[in-house]
C-alpha cells in the first residue's frame, strides 16, 4: 500500500509538471504572435516614377471645315426682274466685274423723267437770275419799288433751291438706274446661287454668295474639356481627308467668347499659312492643337502627364499620393493640375523628376503608411 500511494503522488507531480510545461508553451506561442501582429508586411500598392515631358500632352483631335476668311452675299440695291446672269456656281470673278442685271425699263424713264425735272429747274433759274439782275440796275436809278426788288430776290432764291433739289434727284435716278447691274465688289468665287433669270427680287435680297479671294480659314466647334487648350494665336496642325500624308500649319485668329446654345461648343476659326491652290473650299480637316510652354503660360515649365486615378484630394486642393525614396512611406503632396483629359491629368506643378505616384487605390492608404511600390501590370494602360 505505501508503494502504491508513492506511486500515485510521483504521478501527479508528473502531471502537473507536464500541465505547467504545456502552459509556458502556450504563453510563449502567444506572445511571439503578439510581436509579429505588431509589425504588419507593407502593403503592395501600384507606383511609377513620373518624368517631365517638357510639354503638355496634345489635345484630341477636332473636326474642322475649310472656309473663306471672308464671304459676302452679293445682292441689288434695288428691287426688279432679273434678266440676265453672267456667272454660275464655282466661277472665279474679279472685282468690278458684272454678274448679273435687272430689267432697267423703270428706272430709265424714272431717270429719264428725273433729269427733265432738272432742266426746267435750270431754266427758271436763269430766269430768275436774269430778272433780279435788271431789277438790281433799275434799283439803283430808283425806277423800281423796293418791295418789288425783294420779290424779284424771293424768287431767285425759290429757283435756285428747285435747281438744286431737282439736281438730286437727278443724282440719285442715276445711281438707281446703275444699281440694275449688279457688280463684284471684290474678286473671289461664287460659292451660291440663290435667284434665278426672271425672278422678281427685292432690294437687298441675296442673288450670289461670294468667297473673297486671299486668306482661308479652318472653322472648328471646340467642345467645353478641350476650350482650356487653345488662346488666340497659338499654332496648330491641321490636315486635310483630301491630300493625304501633308500638313498644314494654322493659327489661332478667332475664339468665340461664348458657347453655342444648342452644341454648347465654342467656334473657333483658324487661319491657314500658305494652303497653296489645292486647299479648296468645304474640304474636311483634322486639327491637332498643340499646348507647348510657348503658346500657354498655365503649362511653363515641366509638365507630368499621370492617370486620372491617381488624383486625390486634400480638402479642396488636388493632390497625390508620393512613395518616399528613403522609407517607402507615403506623402500626400498638392499638386496644380493644367487641364484634365478624358484619362489623365497634366500636373503642372508640385511634383519633382522621378517620384514616384500612386496609380491606384488612393482612397484606401493614409499618409506615412509604409507601402511595397509595385509596377503597374499593363504598364501600356498608364504610358503618358
Amino acid at each position: 500500500m505505501r508503494q502504491q500511494s508513492q506511486r500515485l503522488a510521483r504521478s501527479a507531480r508528473l502531471r502537473r509538471t507536464t500541465f505547467a510545461l504545456a502552459l509556458a508553451g502556450l504563453v510563449t506561442l502567444a506572445a511571439c504572435s503578439k510581436k509579429e501582429a505588431a509589425a504588419p508586411a507593407p502593403r503592395p500598392v501600384v507606383a511609377v516614377a513620373v518624368h517631365a515631358d517638357g510639354k503638355a500632352a496634345p489635345a484630341a483631335s477636332l473636326p474642322g471645315e475649310v472656309q473663306a476668311r471672308y464671304s459676302t452675299p452679293l445682292s441689288f440695291r434695288v428691287g426688279g426682274k432679273i434678266i440676265e446672269r453672267r456667272v454660275r456656281l464655282g466661277d472665279v470673278v474679279k472685282t468690278g466685274q458684272i454678274v448679273a442685271r435687272l430689267d432697267p425699263a423703270d428706272a430709265q424713264k424714272s431717270s429719264a423723267s428725273a433729269q427733265a425735272q432738272l432742266t426746267a429747274a435750270q431754266h427758271a433759274f436763269t430766269y430768275a437770275k436774269q430778272q433780279l439782275e435788271r431789277d438790281q440796275a433799275q434799283a439803283k436809278e430808283n425806277l423800281i419799288a423796293p418791295a418789288q426788288l425783294e420779290q424779284t430776290t424771293n424768287a431767285y432764291a425759290s429757283a435756285a433751291a428747285q435747281r438744286d433739289q431737282a439736281a438730286q434727284q437727278a443724282a440719285l435716278s442715276k445711281d438707281q438706274l446703275q444699281y440694275t447691274t449688279l457688280v463684284a465688289d471684290h474678286a473671289g468665287v461664287i460659292t451660291a446661287e440663290q435667284a434665278d433669270t426672271g425672278q422678281n427680287v427685292s432690294a437687298g435680297q441675296a442673288v450670289y454668295n461670294l468667297a473673297w479671294s486671299g486668306d482661308v480659314d479652318v472653322v472648328c466647334d471646340v467642345p467645353e474639356s478641350a476650350l482650356a487648350a487653345l488662346a488666340v494665336g497659338q499654332t496648330a496642325r491641321v490636315t486635310l481627308a483630301a491630300l493625304p500624308g501633308r500638313s498644314f500649319t494654322a493659327r489661332v485668329r478667332e475664339l468665340s467668347p461664348a458657347a453655342d446654345p444648342q452644341s454648347r461648343t465654342y467656334r473657333a476659326r483658324l487661319t491657314l499659312e500658305n494652303p497653296g491652290a489645292d486647299v479648296r473650299l468645304g474640304m474636311t480637316a483634322d486639327i491637332a492643337i498643340s499646348t507647348s510652354p510657348a503658346n500657354s503660360a498655365a503649362n511653363q515649365g515641366s509638365s507630368f502627364v499621370v492617370p486620372a486615378t491617381a488624383l486625390f484630394h486634400d480638402g479642396a486642393e488636388p493632390a497625390v499620393w508620393v512613395v518616399r525614396a528613403a522609407d517607402n512611406a507615403l506623402e500626400l503632396r498638392r499638386v496644380t493640375v493644367t487641364r484634365y483629359n478624358e484619362r489623365t491629368i497634366v500636373i503642372g506643378g508640385g511634383l519633382k523628376e522621378g517620384e514616384r505616384v500612386v496609380l491606384q487605390g488612393v482612397h484606401t492608404v493614409s499618409a506615412g503608411e509604409k507601402v511595397r511600390p509595385i509596377a503597374p501590370l499593363h504598364p501600356e494602360d498608364f504610358a503618358s
